[in-house]
């Protein structure tokens, strides 16, 4: 009984990160395009900071942290609520982002964000007052 409703946590876990991937890929600019976009750049993110010798190991121990609490299927929120299903991942990712923005070269966290530079300057302003780079249109 416990191995199935298990599975089905994974299941919907995994739907509900296929289609923000999906929405992150074909919905047009705005707000709800960077929402979608936000936990998979975040997640991507997390993993950089953790490959990257810049990075402090309290900084990779936090942002390893949120990567897991990602991936847990228990959350605050369940997952199959749509929209804000996901709310609790992003909050806890955005507080590791800026915990790690006031403790690394802000380089190296410009250079690990994968969407656009805006969105990052909105989870963790300190990366605003780096000049960007053709990468970040």
């Amino acid at each position: 009984m416990i191995v199935r409703w298990l599975i089905i946590a994974v299941v919907l876990v995994a739907l509900s990160w296929i289609v923000m991937i999906v929405l992150a890929r074909r919905l047009p600019p705005g707000l709800a395009k960077d929402l979608a976009t936000v936990l998979p750049a975040c997640v991507t993110t997390a993993r950089r900071l953790r490959k990257d010798p810049r990075v402090p190991k309290r900084v990779k121990v936090a942002v390893t942290f949120a990567g897991l609490w990602v991936l847990s299927p228990i959350d605050l929120i369940p997952e199959f609520l749509p929209v804000i299903g996901p709310l609790d991942d992003i909050v806890v990712v955005a507080l590791a982002l800026r915990y790690a923005a006031r403790r690394i070269p802000p380089q190296a966290l410009i250079d690990a964000w994968p969407a656009e530079r805006r969105i990052l300057e909105r989870l963790a302003p300190a990366t605003a007052s780096t000049p960007t780079h053709d990468r970040d249109t």
